[in-house]
């Protein structure tokens, strides 16, 4: 090894670092900004080290610096543009293209590295050819299936679980052909062939597998294809024999998968039961009606704003509804209202509000709602005994009490313990089910309120009433 190689290895071993501290920084909100500048610096330069190492080897032609020039500067462009016109509330569709992108680009990483190999020198070693195999077959899945999930997000593909007649047999049978293929590729027998065959199998699996989740399940299913990302990037370190390539990877791989079961644990469903299959949009009943023998109070704009203003402390709980009307600036502009008349304000974030993991956080970030008063699951629960009143904006299945009883959809998962609040309004356009198929025992609480408007409308119209009230 010479002294240039040794100096691109530890280039390489600080660009995984800054990876690993970045990650870590992400962690918290208040650092996550310096992760993210952090990762992508290490990523630039392990970009750059690499350029200058196929300069330095001549393993580069002029074309194809000039195609890799083209390459890197459309994708830089493109970058930035959507970086600056995206909305923060198309953030999950853009995640889910930027996992179809790299699970497709992983997979021709190994359809060309077998191409190249296999002019070069005959027969693939093992380990290019497992590997390679891999790395085709979760990235095929991952980019149709990334695909599909970013339409049903952005509204191109109906939210609502879509049942393919004979899709699973026929995922089945394309799983048993690819078995075949990849003992061909293995074994050294028409390896381009068999590949490209895994290829076409991965790619019909990955639409197979998300048309029929619902829209509910789209926070579990973006980690989870974020984990085959990672996973497929990581495979395709291991055919170009690339340390930077495989740390990154796995990085990737591992933090999408514990977030996987994380979101999944939220929502008290197995990732098998998410993937065979998920629950709608929430939206397919709407003003269906609330069973039980209790009856659903409606309350007026004037008559929630005088009672907001009276609190002595208001926790506001959002859901899907607020993220899907955009209604996030709203929201925090009646938290500073209220606060700005003396009450103590704050936020509960359920694990699964939004659209994706996190989703919710971005989006009163982006609102600047102030860090600390956003609070998770475990850390707003003991709070609401003593909390005059909770406003849900838009959230169902999280604050149901029927989870804290057996024998139903949402038994067992993880809620908001809202009705255990002095009085609770909720802003929802209707009696709508959620994702679950079932009715919100919430709604029937005495001490419930209903205020029926759309997320952005209704907030809007507290505001108008509080500062009407005020003045």
């Amino acid at each position: 090894m010479t002294a240039f190689d040794t100096w691109v290895h530890l280039v390489y071993l600080a660009c995984a670092t800054c990876f690993v501290i970045g990650l870590h920084l992400m962690n918290a909100p208040a650092t996550a900004r310096r992760g993210n500048r952090l990762s992508a610096a290490g990523m630039a330069a392990a970009v750059a080290t690499t350029a200058v190492v196929l300069v330095v080897h001549r393993q580069i032609t002029a074309v194809a610096a000039a195609v890799l020039a083209v390459g890197v500067l459309a994708g830089t462009v493109a970058g930035l543009v959507t970086a600056r016109r995206v909305r923060m509330t198309a953030m999950p569709q853009l995640v889910s293209l930027f996992n179809a992108v790299g699970g497709g680009a992983a997979a021709l990483i190994a359809l060309g590295e077998v191409v190249r190999h296999g002019d070069l020198t005959g027969r693939l070693p093992v380990q290019i050819t497992v590997t390679a195999v891999l790395d085709v077959l979760i990235g095929g899945v991952t980019f149709t299936g990334s695909l599909v999930a970013s339409g049903k997000l952005a509204g191109l593909v109906p939210g609502r679980p879509i049942a393919v007649p004979g899709g699973r047999l026929l995922v089945v049978l394309l799983g048993a052909a690819t078995a075949g293929l990849a003992a061909l590729v293995v074994a050294g027998r028409a390896e381009i062939a068999a590949l490209t065959g895994i290829a076409a199998a991965a790619l019909i699996v990955g639409v197979l597998m998300t048309l029929p989740i619902g829209g509910a399940d789209m926070p579990v299913v973006i980690s989870l294809l974020n984990a085959f990302t990672g996973t497929a990037v990581a495979m395709a370190g291991f055919v170009l024999e690339s340390s930077l390539l495989i740390i990154a990877g796995a990085l990737v791989g591992a933090a999408g998968a514990i977030l996987t079961k994380l979101m999944a644990d939220a929502m008290n469903r197995p990732i098998g039961a998410i993937v065979a299959g998920g629950f709608g949009t929430g939206d397919d009943t709407p003003g269906a009606a609330v069973s039980g023998d209790g009856t659903v109070r409606e309350i007026t704009v004037d008559d929630a704003a005088i009672q907001l203003a009276y609190a002595g402390k208001v926790v506001i709980v959002p859901g899907y509804g607020l993220a899907a009307a955009q209604a996030q600036h709203e929201v925090v502009a009646l938290a500073q209202a209220l606060t700005e008349r003396g009450v103590e304000v704050g936020y509960g974030i359920h694990p699964v509000a939004g659209r994706m993991p996190g989703h919710m956080n971005v989006l009163l970030a982006e609102a600047n709602a102030p860090y600390p008063e956003l609070k998770d699951l475990e850390e707003i629960n003991p709070e609401f005994a003593r909390t005059d009143v909770v406003l849900v904006v838009g959230a169902n299945d999280v604050t149901n009490p029927a989870a804290r009883r057996p024998g139903n959809p949402v038994s067992g998962m993880p809620i908001l313990d809202v009705d255990r609040a002095r009085s609770v309004i909720v802003v929802k356009r209707s009696l709508g089910h959620g994702y679950a198929g079932i009715d919100n025992e919430l709604y029937t609480d005495p001490k419930t309120a209903m205020l029926f408007a759309d997320a952005k409308a209704g907030l809007a119209a507290l505001i108008a009433g509080l500062h009407a009230y005020a003045g």
